[in-house]
C-alpha cells in the first residue's frame, strides 16, 4: 500500500509556483499549476540546479541556473525527453498536499 506524506498546504505554493520540500529524506520540487499539484526531483539533470526556485510556465519549469527545461507531470526535459527526472504521486486531501513516499 502506498505510503503518502503531508509534503505541504495547498496554500503554502501559489498557482503558477513552485517550492522546495523534503520528503522522507528526498529533496523535491513541487508545483501548483492551474490549481493541480505537481511533484519531480528537485535537482536538475545538468548540475543540479533547484528546480523548486526555477520560472514555472505553464506545465513547464525552467532551471534558474543554466535554463533547462522541463515538463512538471513527466519530469522529462522537453529538448531530450530521454532525460528524465523521478517524478512523485501527489493527491491533496482537505487543504494538506501529500506526497508518496
Amino acid at each position: 500500500m502506498a505510503n503518502f506524506i503531508k509534503a505541504a498546504s495547498v496554500t503554502d505554493i501559489a498557482e503558477g509556483a513552485g517550492k522546495t520540500i523534503e520528503v522522507a529524506g528526498k529533496q523535491i520540487a513541487l508545483f501548483n499549476v492551474g490549481g493541480k499539484f505537481y511533484a519531480i526531483d528537485n535537482a536538475c539533470k545538468h548540475r543540479g540546479g533547484p528546480l523548486g526556485e526555477g520560472e514555472v510556465d505553464g506545465a513547464t519549469v525552467i532551471c534558474p541556473w543554466h535554463g533547462w527545461e522541463y515538463d512538471v507531470a513527466t519530469g522529462a526535459n522537453l529538448d531530450d525527453p530521454s532525460v528524465k527526472l523521478g517524478c512523485y504521486p501527489v493527491k491533496v486531501e482537505g487543504n494538506d498536499i501529500l506526497i508518496e513516499a
